[in-house]
């Protein structure tokens, strides 16, 4: 299992995608000071991420700056620290920060149960993000989405460009 991530101030905090779309692996990725740590998720928890900030967002001064577009690619994601699981987004007023966390995903057995051991020795990241590293990561996501494959228009349901056996046409 991995260990504990914590990055106060950062450099980049981004998510990205590897592969075509129908098939892509998404990931986070934060960087700070040449240290850098890539999660591997879900589309859905990237997209709740960049929601759940948003809203986050809304409620707030709107930041002076963003992060240049360059500095939200990913650097070197072949290798991801662990696949998340629970995920958790607050902010810190003291601070005027952000905080997103993280932790690794644990199966669970036959009955359901976590295995204790493993639930123990989770990897975890705590990341303390600007609201210009916030507008700019919701941007990048918003950009991300762009580029997935097209919904039907009769289910909903994504399209792959090798056809689409969609369930309302049947």
């Amino acid at each position: 299992m991995s260990g504990f991530f914590e990055f106060g101030d950062i450099d980049a905090f981004t998510a990205g995608a590897v592969g075509r779309p129908g098939q892509r692996v998404f990931l986070l990725q934060a960087r700070a000071d040449g240290r850098r740590v890539t999660l591997k998720c879900e589309k859905q928890q990237v997209g709740a991420l960049s929601q759940y900030l948003r809203q986050l967002m809304n409620d707030l001064p709107t930041p002076d700056d963003q992060p240049i577009p360059a500095a939200l690619e990913l650097i070197g994601a072949s290798d991801p620290e662990f696949v998340i699981g629970p995920m958790g987004l607050g902010y810190a007023r003291d601070l005027d920060r952000l905080v997103f966390t993280a932790e690794e995903f644990v199966p669970t057995d036959d009955e359901g149960e976590l295995d204790p051991e493993l639930l123990e020795d989770r990897g975890r990241m705590r990341v303390h993000l600007t609201r210009a590293q916030a507008a700019a990561f919701i941007k990048r996501v918003d950009e991300l989405f762009a580029q997935s494959r097209p919904s039907c228009q009769f289910c909903g349901l994504p399209m792959d460009p090798d056809g689409h056996p969609c369930p309302r046409m049947n």
